[in-house]
């Protein structure tokens, strides 16, 4: 690497847990990254019982992983380092993050950033006084705000909210754990995703609804917190929550793969989920619901398929081998010049620069 490292800062949600949350497989991906390029990373995750029973990793090898009890244990043991980071970075849905926010901004000299991965959400909060972890009185006094979506929610930032500086970090894959495989095909159709009732009715149109007319093929639901009384199909699976170490495996025993977007996220487009990169990585032809700024990912027909319907997925799921995997080849393709770890924490690293230049 050319310039010095930089000493990076993360107080975020959870690094140690991927349980009901993508938040950790978002940290993890930009955290190998800016390792590989050789940053010095520590990761700061309050210790909450419901993440420390659903731990995935105790340790990284990409940073320092460490854990707080509260504010007052993060102000009384971490204040030096946070004073003398070039970067901290906070994260949306952390425990306290107003309190976290207050504390960083008054001590820290280096450059201070707020990571909403849950930009939508945290809008749509805003907006009816819910400052569960940000008040919007804070925003202004962060030198950089990283958005998970892109698109016209960056003017908003800026214009509406008056932030200094509003830029696009989307999620990214880590192509050393997301691959293709030889593997044999155990489901037809699959999804992958933590229940919300925001997303079912979309689930059930493009994944229970083809299903029922399909029944000689098989289907899978993989993901937490969805509520007993939901009827599947007889030839749908149902798996409970799936640690990132098994999702490769999972995408490549599907033939295709569901992508279903949060109402907020299509209601503000631009917002990518990692299930995208990660499916695509593995080279499973992916079928999403349709939002604004998917076709700047990913062009319809050409790199995924984009369906409205319940007909749609079943045409889809006839498609002829070759169509299909000259559309997962080409996705692939694009997730690998444009959305790995590497490229992604260069994008950090160069908002950073630019931010330092200014100020220099």
């Amino acid at each position: 690497m050319s310039r010095d490292p930089l000493e990076i800062i993360f107080i975020g949600l959870s690094l140690s847990s991927s349980w009901g949350n993508g938040h950790s497989t978002t940290y993890r991906s930009l955290i190998k990254g800016l390792d590989a390029d050789g940053h010095n990373v520590t990761f700061l995750e309050q210790n909450v019982e419901w993440y420390a029973s659903n731990r995935d990793i105790t340790s990284s090898p990409h940073c320092s992983l460490q854990f707080y009890e509260d504010v007052d244990d993060l102000k009384k043991d971490y204040r030096e380092q946070i004073r003398f980071a070039d970067v901290v970075i906070i994260g949306s849905y952390v425990q306290q993050g107003v309190q976290v926010a207050e504390f960083v901004l008054k001590n820290a000299a280096g450059i201070v950033a707020f990571y909403d991965i849950d930009t939508p959400v945290t809008l749509a909060k805003l907006r009816i006084n819910d400052f569960e972890y940000l008040h919007p009185n804070l925003i202004p006094e962060f030198d950089l705000y990283l958005s998970f979506s892109g698109g016209e929610v960056l003017k908003v930032l800026e214009k509406d909210y008056h932030a200094s500086l509003a830029k696009a970090l989307f999620c990214s894959v880590d192509t050393d754990m997301y691959y293709p495989e030889i593997k044999e095909k155990s489901w037809q159709l699959g999804y992958l995703g933590t229940y919300s009732i925001d997303r079912q009715p979309t689930l059930e149109k493009l994944l229970l609804e083809p299903a029922k007319q399909l029944p000689n093929h098989d289907f899978v639901v993989a993901g937490p917190k969805y509520p007993i009384d939901i009827q599947w199909p007889p030839n749908v699976e149902r798996m409970a929550h799936l640690p990132p170490a098994e999702h490769r495996d999972f995408y490549n025993r599907q033939h295709f793969t569901l992508n279903v977007t949060r109402e907020a996220m299509v209601e503000t487009g631009f917002s990518p989920s990692v299930r995208l990169f990660e499916a695509a990585a593995c080279g499973t032809p992916i079928i999403s619901d349709s939002w604004k700024g998917l076709d700047e990912i990913f062009e319809p027909s050409r790199e995924i398929f984009v369906a409205e319907s319940t007909d749609d997925v079943v045409r889809f799921l006839n498609f002829s081998a070759d169509e299909i995997e000259q559309v997962s080849t080409r996705a692939r393709e694009k997730v690998l010049r444009n959305h790995t770890s590497h490229q992604r924490a260069q994008e950090l690293v160069k908002y950073v620069m630019e931010i330092k230049k200014v100020t220099a």
